[in-house]
């Protein structure tokens, strides 16, 4: 049995980069907190921006964390919860410019998939989901959905978002949310979120194996974004780590 070829890049990193029980773990005990962001850029080639859920950035957000990271670095870029989650992908035209208008696209060539997470209290709404994604700016940006309900599960969604190039997010979360695996573009974005016990749990050797295969497998054909947001208890630096070594 022949060797795979990769043709799409693996990058995989952590779902956020400021949490206090990274700290005296994986960030050395004493390390500065403005600059934990270099440390974990040093370790990792992607990271997720979660801070843009929260709230909007300003430009300088964006220029500062790129300044502060290597050439080949990429931030995925949670959006706005205002979006997803106030108003729930209705009358959102607005709110998608000021998103895109915060700094995010000043990211440029560090710029990597742009991720909508829905609430888990938001059935399926083909029309209103198909209504959002054209708001969305199109190539070189790219765009991931995470769904949390479970009557989300049909095959129309992957339909949809192949339509418009957007990639369904393959999760993991502890059996909370659908953990569905449909790729539907030419990337592939993966978010693991604890397979035991949610944002919690840290993920065995066994478990890392599997996941590590399925890069490797997806990579053939695609790039692959992977992110461990097991952060709560300080597992996911740890776990992001491992899988890398698996993958070299």
């Amino acid at each position: 049995m022949g060797n795979t070829v990769t043709v799409g890049k693996i990058r995989i990193g952590t779902s956020g980069w400021r949490y206090p029980e990274w700290r005296g773990d994986f960030y050395p005990r004493g390390l500065q907190q403005r600059l934990e962001l270099q440390f974990l850029s040093r370790r990792f080639d992607t990271v997720e921006i979660n801070g843009s859920f929260y709230g909007l950035r300003k430009p300088t957000d964006f220029q500062s964390w790129s300044e502060r990271t290597p050439d080949d670095f990429v931030f995925a870029v949670k959006g706005h919860r205002e979006i997803t989650h106030i108003k729930r992908l209705r009358d959102v035209e607005k709110d998608v410019s000021e998103f895109f208008s915060s700094g995010v696209l000043d990211l440029g060539p560090k710029l990597g998939p742009i991720l909508w997470q829905l609430p888990p209290t938001l059935p399926w709404r083909p029309e209103r989901l198909a209504a959002f994604l054209e708001l969305l700016p199109g190539a070189p940006v790219r765009h991931a959905v995470e769904v949390r309900h479970p009557s989300w599960g049909k095959p129309e969604l992957a339909e949809l978002l192949a339509r418009h190039g957007v990639a369904l997010v393959v999760a993991e979360s502890a059996g909370r949310f659908p953990e569905l695996c449909e790729l539907t573009t030419d990337f592939v974005y993966a978010r693991l979120h604890g397979d035991k016990e949610l944002y919690v749990s840290t993920y065995s050797d066994t478990a890392l194996d599997r996941w590590a295969a399925r890069f490797r497998e997806w990579s053939a054909t695609r790039d692959v974004y992977a992110y461990l947001d097991n952060t709560m208890r300080g597992a996911a630096p740890h776990d992001a780590l491992a899988l890398i070594d698996r993958l070299r």
